[in-house]
């Protein structure tokens, strides 16, 4: 019983995040606080054993999903190798700092984290008219229409490395503010943006597994249980995503961060 949960549990989250970009683990680390108020089998996940499967979970779901999205050409690899620059010292800070978390905080602040994500993309996009000649400009090609946008380094420089800050402390890949942040301040086209996300979250995972592992949070007995779920719906949501207009994308995604988030600040402040 307890593996078809996780199996379920790890199918919907991979799925869902790579659909949106996130990753996974925005769904999968929820879902295991909530389960651990209410069934005795998964009394083991404390916030840092939770880190520990999630960033794990993410490899597997990160690297189904990108490869899916290279092969539809979706991947702006050279946005990508900038925003991994910032985002793995700050995968490596966060993963130290994680352990200074406790059970009841971790709800109420991981829920306001997601709250501040969802009321980021109603945000309104400014339109580029003239791409900045001084940023690093992307051309990029999808379906026959030609998209170009630009940012400067040390933008993305800065705001991966506080996303990977993200990413280490709270085992949700990064994508959840690396999406809404590309869309929003640089004028990434979103099927671009999230499959970007989930490279970034790919090697950003693996950055984090190993200082999780170094720091003894990952309970190996239970992460096997999740992996399967993983691999498949880091495949399904990369497929799912290319049948769905962007702005469909976008409103999936905020749905599925209020409801979340709700929940969370509900479990932290109740506790």
């Amino acid at each position: 019983m307890v593996f078809a949960v996780s199996l379920l549990i790890g199918l919907l989250a991979a799925a869902l995040g790579s659909l949106v970009g996130l990753g996974g683990g925005i769904i999968l680390v929820p879902s295991l606080l909530i389960l651990s108020n209410f069934w005795d089998e998964f009394s083991w996940a404390t916030p840092q054993a939770i880190v520990g499967v999630s960033v794990i979970f993410m490899i597997f779901t990160g690297l189904t999903s990108t490869l899916t999205y290279m092969k539809s050409g979706r991947v702006d690899y050279k946005s990508g190798l900038i925003f991994l620059a910032g985002g793995m010292p700050g995968a490596i800070l966060g993963s130290f700092l994680n352990r200074f978390i406790s059970g009841d905080g971790f709800s109420l602040y991981f829920g306001i984290l997601v709250l501040l994500v969802f009321f980021m993309f109603f945000v309104k996009r400014k339109e580029r008219e003239v791409i900045n000649p001084k940023g690093i400009i992307v051309t990029k090609e999808i379906n026959g229409t030609t998209y170009t946008y630009s940012f400067r380094f040390m933008a993305a420089f800065v705001l991966s490395l506080f996303v990977g800050l993200l990413s280490g402390m709270f085992g949700i890949g990064g994508g959840s503010f690396m999406v809404p942040a590309m869309i929003l301040l640089f004028g990434f086209p979103a099927h671009v943006a999230v499959a970007t996300s989930m490279l970034m979250v790919f090697f950003l995972s693996i950055v984090s597994t190993v200082m999780h592992i170094s720091l003894g949070h990952v309970e190996w007995n239970v992460v096997w249980a999740f992996i399967p779920g993983a691999i498949i719906g880091g495949f399904l949501g990369a497929r799912i995503n290319q049948m769905l207009k962007g702005n469909t994308v976008v409103w999936i995604l905020r749905i599925m961060l209020v409801l979340v988030a709700v929940r969370l600040i509900w479990d932290g402040l109740s506790s």
